[in-house]
């Protein structure tokens, strides 16, 4: 379907259809000038306003000086699409947020699928459209009206949520965004895609390596059957992904879940949150470098050299940090992250294995607050570790740690064990529990990994 200039009635609306498509603002405002009733015109056959053709294209000044006269931002066409979801689908963003300014309503849905503004940009992978929707629902009476929750999973009529349509397409980047705002990952779908399909299902389908990871990281279960009682690992298989099916197949090592039940996980600032997320997304990649050993898909050997320069970049990182900042269940990083009410310390990646080295029960609304592994006082609220003032004397033993990083080594091997001989047995469980689900992590746990990036988007069309 087209969004530019069909059958007009007379030349006049064909010179106005044409001037909006093209962006001419004095062609457009002398037509309107000579025929204010041009503005509420539409094409003959799909019914297109003129706001339909700005929105479409991105004509943001045509789009504005088509509001200014009175036109209502929900016109529909012959689909009863809107322009703010021909907008969403085309990726025009400023066109998206003009369009909201105006009091485009959200709730509106059209009769192709029965899909929404918030379907149409996760379907074509446009994460700021999605983002602005988002915002906007928020900040709007539908959020009272519906729930936010109820908007966020609203299903097609087909019975596929934004999550299904933005799994199946492969679009990390959307799949990312719905999951932080209140997606359901285990969903079923109704006849999108194969009937009783999940999520998971559905990338396994498009074999999109990024998205299994997203999901798996918020729960999907491995183990969720369609109606056909399939499970992700033989869709996958049937359509000869290995990659992806050797982080779904069911003997595989469970992933690290990011823990969001729990109450104080939700509350994160977004610096903490960044923190932990690093440390999960460190974690799965160590994860998938043992799955994948030994096939086609796994990352090549580091050099010698590389090996080198990652003990230097080791060893300076101990060097920067005095012995008060390493966090005193691992000892190999320095903390980063510390409880509220006690003041207590560990690094991100010790945090994370605190709160979700064993997987949430998907079924649990609220989970009790881990404890301080310290003081045995319950986990309310984390925030970045306060960065502690070191003299010059301590900057002067931290270089000298440096220079014998041998004596550092030993040190922190002697803190290990005296650690395990003397420590309560709640802290030694912790211990066991971060060096089964972080061996060897830590090697730059802080760093994140690239955004998702869409790449040129694929023209509009509408797959079931």
């Amino acid at each position: 379907m087209g969004h530019g200039v069909s059958c007009a009635r007379t030349g006049d609306e064909h010179d106005y259809f044409r001037a909006a498509q093209v962006g001419d603002l004095d062609a457009l405002g002398a037509l309107l000038a000579a025929d204010p009733s041009l503005a509420r015109r539409a094409t003959l056959y799909d019914r297109l306003s003129a706001l339909h053709i700005a929105a479409a294209n991105g004509r943001l000044e045509v789009l504005s000086m088509i509001l200014d006269h009175g036109v209502p931002p929900d016109a529909v066409n012959r689909h009863k699409q809107t322009p703010l979801m021909l907008a969403a689908m085309h990726g025009k963003i400023d066109c998206v947020l003009k369009l909201l300014q105006a009091g485009a309503n959200i709730l509106m849905f059209d009769s192709l699928h029965g899909r929404s503004c918030l379907h149409h940009a996760s379907y074509f992978g446009h994460v700021d459209c999605l983002q602005a929707i988002l915002t906007a629902v928020r900040t709007t009476p539908v959020a009272d009206s519906w729930g936010f929750a109820r908007f966020v999973n609203v299903r097609d009529d087909h019975g596929g949520t934004p999550l299904h349509l933005a799994a199946r397409q492969g679009r990390p980047g959307c799949v990312q965004v719905l999951l932080e705002n209140g997606a359901i990952v285990s969903a079923l779908t109704g006849s999108y895609g194969f009937p009783g399909s999940t999520s998971l299902h559905l990338s396994a389908r498009s074999g999109n390596l990024d998205c299994i990871r997203k999901l798996l990281a918020w729960g999907a279960d491995r183990l969720q059957r369609d109606s056909a009682g399939r499970i992700p690992y033989a869709v996958v298989l049937k359509r000869n992904h290995e990659a992806c099916a050797a982080l779904l197949n069911p003997s595989s090592a469970e992933p690290m879940v990011w823990p969001s039940p729990l109450k104080f996980i939700s509350e994160l600032d977004p610096e903490a949150k960044a923190l932990l997320e690093a440390a999960l997304m460190e974690a799965n990649r160590e994860r998938e470098k043992k799955i994948l050993k030994g096939t086609k898909y796994s990352p090549p050997s580091p050099s010698p050299c590389e090996h080198e320069n990652d003990a230097d970049a080791i060893d300076d990182a101990s060097s920067e940090a005095s012995d008060a900042e390493l966090c005193c269940i691992c000892f190999d990083q320095a903390c980063t992250i510390e409880v509220q009410d006690c003041g207590h310390q560990m690094c991100a990646p010790c945090t994370l294995a605190l709160c979700c080295h064993s997987k949430p029960n998907p079924t649990t609304l609220t989970l009790p607050s881990p404890a301080c592994p310290f003081c045995r006082g319950s986990i309310s609220r984390l925030l970045v570790a306060r960065a502690s003032t070191t003299s010059i004397d301590d900057a002067d033993k931290a270089a000298a740690a440096a220079d014998s990083s041998p004596q550092l080594v030993r040190r922190r091997s002697r803190r290990s064990h005296n650690l395990s001989d003397g420590g309560s047995s709640s802290f030694k469980g912790l211990s066991s529990a971060v060096a089964g689900s972080f061996s060897k992590i830590g090697r730059g746990s802080s760093r994140m990994a690239n955004s998702d990036s869409c790449g040129g988007m694929d023209k509009p069309e509408h797959d079931l």
